[in-house]
């Protein structure tokens, strides 16, 4: 029972109050501006679920946030603070769309998956080099990642806006070929943007559960996660474990850039992810890390992203708001005491978190 009421304070109490304050915060700001809060949110929510094909396009803006939610959440889960989910988008964009135009006549049940794998494989290397620093020299993956974010920056901007390798002949803004037709992911709504990676991201969140919580690549990771030394000591490679994580979540923000390009942009220029993978951060956080948590996240963030716009041009509050909403929902996610302090939230007792030698002999499967 106390478990049950650990679970429910930890996973839902808390995101569901900490998404109310920050929107409280931002009601703060916009009466401190002289707007009214309830017609900015009601212009905001109607530029994202009511409004011509709103629901749709916050849908379109959803999909790169749980992919690269899940990026995120599945590095906090094994302890290391992946902050390089926006580099690695822009490396899984890069690769993926230069195996999309390159490769032309196919059907698209060939091109979608060789470009879906050239991003995935893209996003994986790139993540990898920050986790075998890590487990070889011990650097901070933090700092590792930031740096190759900006790596990966400049990495694209080269190739894209340099003649010769992927610009575009006789464009004016520098970009890369147009994708071939078959590659690109069908509409799953006439006369809307919404397209079958909506689908895709759907069915990552279920599968990334189960490789977390069913599988024995999820069990170590997560035994890593909770206390390496004790990790080391039952056998475990903590080593090959970090840089396995860091793989697996630098495909998965790889899979967020192709998917985007494949299905929105069609080509890819030098500024594409557009502060997606930094905004990921927020949403695994958020999430508590949980892979379905992410899912009912990223459609927050979405729905932010979308309706932010129509907010702007409706009430004249500007669209900066929307950094202040989710800054302050980060805020009280992080620091939970705030919140239990605020509403009077008891704790249930702690439980102690141990992973005994019987789990470690027979791991989940």
């Amino acid at each position: 029972m106390a478990g049950w009421r650990r679970w429910l304070l930890s996973a839902v109490l808390v995101p569901l109050v900490s998404v109310i304050c920050g929107f409280a915060v931002g009601a703060i700001a916009i009466v401190a501006a002289g707007a009214d809060p309830l017609m900015a949110y009601s212009a905001l929510f109607a530029g994202a679920f009511t409004n011509h094909n709103a629901l749709a396009e916050t849908l379109v803006s959803t999909t790169p946030y749980v992919l690269l939610g899940l990026a995120v959440a599945i590095g906090f889960r094994a302890g290391l603070f992946n902050i390089g989910a926006e580099g690695q988008f822009y490396i899984g964009s890069l690769s993926g769309v230069f195996v999309a135009y390159s490769i032309r006549g196919l059907p698209g049940i060939v091109e979608v998956p060789l470009a879906m794998i050239a991003g995935m494989l893209g996003g994986a290397l790139w993540a990898s080099i920050a986790g075998a620093l890590k487990a070889r020299f011990g650097a901070h993956e933090v700092i590792t990642t930031i740096m190759l974010n900006y790596v990966s920056f400049l990495v694209a901007s080269y190739l894209v806006d340099t003649p010769g390798l992927m610009l575009a002949r006789n464009v004016s803004t520098p970009r890369t070929p147009d994708i071939d037709a078959g590659a690109v992911l069908p509409n799953l709504i006439p006369g809307s943007r919404l397209h079958l990676g909506f689908v895709l991201a759907l069915l990552a969140v279920p599968i990334v559960w189960f490789l977390i919580e069913r599988t024995t690549i999820g069990f170590r990771l997560r035994a890593v996660g909770f206390n390496q030394n004790a990790a080391r000591a039952a056998g475990m490679s903590v080593g090959r474990t970090i840089v396995l994580t860091m793989a697996l979540s630098g495909a998965l923000a790889g899979a967020a850039g192709i998917v985007q390009i494949l299905g929105v942009n069609f080509h890819m220029t030098d500024t594409v992810a557009a502060g997606y993978g930094f905004d990921a951060i927020a949403v695994a956080l958020l999430a508590r890390s949980n892979p379905w948590g992410v899912l009912p996240a990223a459609l927050l963030f979405g729905a932010l992203h979308n309706g932010a716009s129509f907010m702007q041009l409706e009430t004249q509050v500007s669209a900066d708001l929307i950094s202040i909403v989710q800054a302050s929902v980060i805020i009280f996610v992080a620091a939970p005491a705030i919140v239990g302090w605020l509403f009077r939230l008891r704790r249930a007792p702690t439980e102690t978190v141990a992973i005994t030698q019987r789990e470690v002999d027979a791991p989940t499967t």
